[in-house]
This record gives C-alpha cells, sequence and structure tokens, in this order.
C-alpha cells in the first residue's frame, strides 16, 4: 500500500487549529498512516499541545529532507511573533501566518515533494484582512495554483459527498442561476472526487430545486426543463446519476447509505441536512483541484479557543480522507 507523504497547517492560530492538530497527532493509528510534515511556526505547534494537554515531538527538519524523512517531521516557519497570537481575536497576524503557512505547503504540494495538504480552520476575516483578495480559501488556492479549471467545495460527511450548483449568491437569484451546464459540472465533480477516493462506481443523487419536484411543472419547469435532461444525458454516459429527488427526501436516501454523494442546487440545501447529520464529523475537500486538499469543515471556534475541549472528530476524518485521496494519487501516478 503506498504511504504518502502529507503537509499539515495550523490554521488561525487563535483559534482551535493549533489545539486540534496536536490531538489528531496522538490519535491511534495516524502517525502510522502516512508520513506527516508540520508546516508551521514552531511556537504554534507548541502552544497547541499546551493547549490539548498531550506531549507532541518536533522534529524539525531542513527543506532538503522533505523528501527523505519518515514519521513526523516539522519544517520551521518564522511567520508571527509569539507574542502577536491573540487567543479568540481577528488578527492581522493571524491572518497572515494562515496564508503564509498554506502558501508553503502549496509550494510543496505543487513540485511534488508532498501528496496532499491539510489545513486546520482558517478565519476569513483575518485572512481577508492580510490580503486574501478571493471570495474564500478555495478560490484563493486555486488562484495560487494556477489551475483555471472548475473547482468547488465539496463537504463530505462519512461516506457520503454533497456538492452545490450554486452557492455563495442570494436565495432570490438561485432560480436565474441554475443551468444545465452548471449542473453537468456539480454531478461530473462528485463523480470525480468519490472516485478519487476509491469509490470507483458511486451513486450520485440530484436534488429538486421545487417543492416535490415541481410537482409535474405545478411548481416550477426547472425540475423537466432544466434538471432531468442533464440527469438523462449522464446516465446516457453510463454514468449512476438519478434525480431529480425532492430535496425533502433526498436526504433520507442518502442517510440510509443509499446514494454516495447528492448535488444540490443551493447552500443551505445540502449544508443543513448534513450538518444537522453530524456537524461534528463533517469535512471539507477543496474539489476539482489538482492537488488532494482537506480540512475540517467547522470552523475557528472563538468561543472555546485555548480551553482544550476541541473535538477532534472532524480532524480526524478529514485527515483519514486525505490519506485514501493521497494513495490513490500515488497509486495512479505509479500505474
Amino acid at each position: 500500500m503506498m504511504h504518502p507523504r502529507l503537509a499539515i497547517v495550523p490554521g488561525d492560530p487563535s483559534g482551535i487549529g493549533p489545539e486540534l492538530i496536536a490531538k489528531l497527532l496522538v490519535e491511534d493509528g495516524v502517525a502510522e498512516a502516512a508520513d506527516i510534515l508540520l508546516v508551521g511556526d514552531a511556537h504554534l505547534w507548541q502552544r497547541g499541545a499546551a493547549q490539548a494537554g498531550v506531549e507532541v515531538t518536533l522534529n524539525t527538519i531542513a527543506e532538503a529532507d522533505i523528501d527523505t524523512f519518515r514519521g513526523v517531521a516539522h519544517l520551521d516557519m518564522q511567520t508571527i511573533a509569539p507574542e502577536d497570537v491573540q487567543v479568540a481575536e481577528v488578527t492581522v497576524a493571524g491572518g497572515t501566518t494562515s496564508l503564509r503557512c498554506l502558501d508553503k505547503a502549496l509550494d510543496l504540494a505543487q513540485a511534488g515533494r508532498v501528496d496532499g495538504v491539510m489545513f486546520a480552520p482558517f478565519n476569513k476575516a483575518a485572512m481577508t484582512s492580510a490580503g486574501l483578495n478571493a471570495e474564500d480559501e478555495h478560490r484563493y488556492m486555486a488562484r495560487y495554483l494556477g489551475f483555471t479549471g472548475y473547482h468547488s467545495e465539496i463537504n463530505v460527511l462519512d461516506a457520503l459527498m454533497t456538492t452545490r450548483v450554486t452557492s455563495h449568491i442570494g436565495l432570490k437569484d438561485v432560480a436565474a442561476n441554475i443551468d444545465g451546464p452548471g449542473i453537468e459540472r456539480a454531478i461530473e465533480l462528485a463523480h470525480a472526487t468519490l472516485a478519487r477516493s476509491g469509490n470507483t462506481r458511486p451513486h450520485v443523487a440530484v436534488a429538486a430545486l421545487n417543492p416535490h419536484a415541481g410537482d409535474n411543472g405545478k411548481f416550477g419547469r426547472e425540475e423537466i426543463d432544466v434538471i432531468e435532461p442533464v440527469v438523462k444525458a449522464c446516465q446516457a454516459r453510463q454514468m449512476n446519476v438519478t434525480g431529480p429527488w425532492p430535496s425533502d427526501t433526498v436526504f433520507l436516501k442518502a442517510k440510509r447509505g443509499e446514494v454516495d454523494a447528492v448535488v444540490t442546487m443551493y447552500h443551505d440545501q445540502g449544508q443543513i441536512a448534513i450538518k444537522l447529520m453530524g456537524f461534528e464529523r463533517g469535512v471539507t475537500v477543496a474539489g476539482g483541484l489538482p492537488i488532494p486538499i482537506v480540512t475540517p469543515a467547522h470552523g475557528t471556534a472563538f468561543d472555546i479557543a485555548g480551553q482544550g475541549v476541541a473535538n477532534v472528530s472532524a480532524s480526524r476524518q478529514a485527515f483519514d480522507l486525505l490519506v485514501r485521496m493521497a494513495r490513490k494519487a500515488k497509486s495512479e501516478a505509479a500505474a
């Protein structure tokens, strides 16, 4: 079995990120699943270990040794002074270290020196104050990597993935922004990401837009005129795609394990369902990007930062998914 090398970034130092990674490192099986490179300032990792109440030994290596280390190693960065770390506060310094550590991990992945990247939660306000200059970190990463293809955030809960056709727009604008190519791209992204994680024949369910899937046009014709033709076109390509399913029942099928992914038409249509099903285990994948990149789906949790009570479940789910994706990528590259 391929043994991947993964870069892990601490996230915003004012939040629970460093604590979460410290807890992750001492979880059973983590150190054995991959070679792990901690990218960030030494004092951030030490602070996280202290917050978590665990022992983390920093095996600091030179950048020249990244290709040969085994186990857990640390690439030291000097991006923020210890006195500039303000727990539970949005700061320019926190945003700056987030971006610089992320950039370094992306550089290493793009150069083929690590096989995937995991970042602990970022704070968008802090990153924006430090020069994010993008709608979110996913668009920032695509621009940084020079990637111009289709990409989108994918939400993962255990074995279930969700993608969406529209994202951060007003609800009143959703119907006008749904079209055949957009639906097809979302289906293809879900299919490709599931395949990337090892599911070779995924079942992708497509949610309707209107109540009762439009009720034969009574509540709108988007299902008839826009969504269903795309589903049929994908089926003609031998893809295992079904729908459009009423959005108030499609996640019951997902919960029963009858489908592997749900393509939704707008942000909260999927987010509400998947967070109710298991917020503490949710993972976000940077879908479509050429490098496997994951993060826990929750935020920086300033309300509990520094208290040592952060739940590591989502971080462990993210790590395990990244290992599977990186292993498959390495296997395909070696074939």
